[in-house]
């Protein structure tokens, strides 16, 4: 979640939103997996939650790169978050943005597009704004190498990634054609890999007879990144197994190298210029610049230290989960996932349930892992769940099932499911759209 930042509240009087009498007022900030699934486990209980964001819509990121690649449109991994207060009468959404944090009031300060500030008073606060794209102080990066956090980060690479054939279709500069056909990844991760994967698929299979004068699966696809190997949360195993299989696709796998310079016309990679029309960021996260307005330690990524309960020591009742948190499990940290977002979002949701019903926290959080996956192009997905290691077909199946059983809405299901049934017959996608831009004055068509 974006935010504005203020270091007090504003000095004239801001209408003070109180709640209802006798209610007891729960502030959920952050409507992805660890806020909605706060928000549902307190569907029966006796408080008044309001839930904000400044999105209208829950998106399901692990699927946020088919975007990103033209497999999905964007309202097919959407939901709509009004959609929850339907279904859940103790549930108010509010689309506003985050301005200032009074721990010791008690009160949140928000933006409303259109109204203006609000002053929100709470009983219980929870922070789970998820993470932002982190450039590791190179924020001049941003510019040209846009990360992949949001709808509109997916459709901006969408963008970038067609337009780059359009142009090295209508160009006539053999160096410029290869510089639009080149396609830099930095951060070899789940994301990065997924998307290499996708990318190469679109140029080797989508594309192919659809241009004239150049061939899109002579395009190069580079992933970078500065450890010693691709997906270092992975087995080694599993991991060189995915290094092979993006080499099969085309995919120039490059470890071990960091990142110098980026600008319009590529980058710099360990004293090499690399001319590239198009970088992707997938290299490294922050947390939200919320988090900060709570005043409480965090970790180099601005994540919040939180205790077993999934609380800050500086104010009683206030909680930070998902992406936001940082907490140690077994000597390793909780990983950065959606599972486990979703598990401490259940569990801040209980003790809050508990609080309010005068019973005991009872036992502390506890992540249960159930396993991570990766999926690297058609046919061949890897699954690392405690001892059990396993890659290829029908892993690939297994990460396709869970995937559409866990997206937000029937709605959804069916439509990527058919999505997906029709991609893996014809090989055709379905948002091959390029937005258009303002129409200038002198525009004839």
């Amino acid at each position: 979640m974006t935010t504005i930042l203020t270091k007090s509240f504003l000095q004239d009087k801001q209408p003070l939103t109180k709640p209802a009498a006798g209610k007891t007022r729960v502030l959920i900030v952050g409507a992805g997996f660890a806020g909605i699934a706060a928000a549902r486990a307190l569907k029966r209980t006796d408080v008044e939650i309001t839930l904000i964001d400044r999105r209208n819509h829950h998106i399901f990121q692990p699927l946020l790169y088919q975007v990103a690649t033209a497999v999905l449109a964007p309202s097919e991994i959407a939901a709509p978050i009004r959609q929850l207060e339907a279904k859940q009468k103790n549930l108010s959404v509010l689309l506003a943005e985050i301005r200032g944090i009074n721990l010791a009031a008690r009160i949140v300060e928000v933006a409303c597009p259109g109204i203006g500030s609000r002053r929100l008073e709470y009983d219980f606060l929870v922070i789970a704004t998820g993470m932002r794209p982190s450039y590791f102080g190179h924020d001049e990066f941003a510019r040209f190498a846009p990360g992949l956090k949001s709808l509109n980060d997916a459709e901006t690479i969408r963008a970038k990634i067609l337009s780059a054939f359009e142009l090295a279709e209508s160009t006539d500069d053999e160096k410029e054609r290869a510089r639009q056909t080149t396609f830099v990844l930095v951060g070899a991760g789940p994301t990065g890999v997924e998307l290499a994967a996708s990318i190469a698929q679109l140029v080797s299979v989508t594309l192919r007879n659809n241009f004239r004068k150049i061939d899109p699966a002579k395009s190069r696809i580079i992933l970078l990144d500065g450890g010693t190997r691709i997906l270092p949360t992975f087995a080694e195993s599993l991991a060189r197994k995915a290094a092979n299989r993006l080499t099969k696709l085309g995919v120039e796998v490059s470890t071990g190298v960091k990142v110098e310079k980026v600008d319009d016309q590529g980058v710099v990679a360990a004293g090499n210029r690399i001319p590239a029309a198009t970088v992707l960021w997938t290299a490294g996260v922050s947390a939200s610049p919320v988090v900060k307005m709570l005043g409480t330690h965090t970790d180099r990524a601005g994540r919040a230290f939180v205790g077993a309960f999934m609380d800050i020591p500086e104010a009683a009742n206030v909680f930070v989960a998902g992406d936001a948190a940082t907490m140690t499990q077994d000597g390793h940290p909780v990983p950065g996932v959606a599972q486990a977002a979703i598990q401490q979002g259940r569990f801040v949701g209980h003790v809050i349930a508990n609080r309010v019903r005068g019973r005991n926290d009872g036992r502390p959080f506890r992540y249960r892992n159930k396993g991570n996956m990766a999926v690297v192009g058609k046919n061949f997905a890897i699954l690392e769940a405690g001892y059990l290691r396993s890659s290829g077909f029908v892993t690939w199946w297994v990460w396709a099932a869970l995937h559409v059983l866990a997206l937000p809405q029937l709605q959804n299901r069916f439509r990527v499911q058919t999505q997906w049934f029709w991609s893996y017959l014809s090989g055709q996608r379905s948002s091959r759209l390029i937005s258009e831009g303002p129409r200038s004055s002198s525009s004839q068509q």
